[in-house]
């Protein structure tokens, strides 16, 4: 669970986000989220160029039937998970801004052989993850855009053989800044 202060998206003296069903349970929200969810994941994802603001819109579609908020970056809170602490919301626009501009310059990953592909997408994916956009949903829609991503760039990404331990463990590792086991993690997919 995330740890947050003065969080504007629980209902008050909860640690229950806000929902589109008000639901005031933890349980009866992960419940409903992840039934949600599942049915959006079973659809196409948005088309559209591999830019931020589609990022915006692969969330806003898995999260749009759950939360009102869904697409929208974090305002006023800040998360962290364990001894993680995310990008501060007053930085998320910018640095957003600045992740995508290097995915434009690097052609969205295109055109690289698999194990270069493997190591951009890391170096990426955990960029992504460090800044954690979303107050909740990011792991899910980063794991969707970068589906997206690796199909654009010739590389589809068979998520059916991710071991959601190793993989997280290797998210955690580059989020400390060691992008090596994220690299091995996502050749494995390709």
């Amino acid at each position: 669970m995330y740890e947050s202060i003065d969080d504007l998206y629980c209902y008050p003296g909860t640690t229950v986000l806000k929902n589109r069903r008000n639901l005031r349970t933890q349980a009866e929200l992960d419940r409903f989220e992840t039934a949600i969810t599942a049915q959006r994941f079973n659809e196409p994802m948005p088309a559209g160029k591999l830019i931020e603001e589609h990022y915006r819109r692969v969330h806003r579609h898995i999260f749009r039937d759950v939360y009102a908020w869904a697409g929208e970056y974090r305002k006023k809170v800040r998360i962290s998970k364990g001894d993680s602490t995310f990008c501060y919301p007053e930085h998320i626009p910018r640095e957003m801004a600045k992740l995508f501009a290097g995915l434009r310059r690097d052609n969205s990953l295109q055109g690289l052989p698999a194990q270069e592909f493997a190591r951009a997408a890391a170096a990426f994916l955990a960029t992504l993850n460090a800044v954690h956009a979303f107050r909740d949903g990011n792991g899910r829609s980063q794991l969707a855009f970068m589906g997206l991503l690796a199909n654009a760039a010739g590389h589809p990404l068979h998520l059916d053989r991710i071991i959601p331990d190793d993989f997280l463990a290797a998210m955690i590792k580059g989020f400390q800044g060691d992008e090596e086991l994220l690299v091995e993690q996502i050749a494995r997919l390709l």
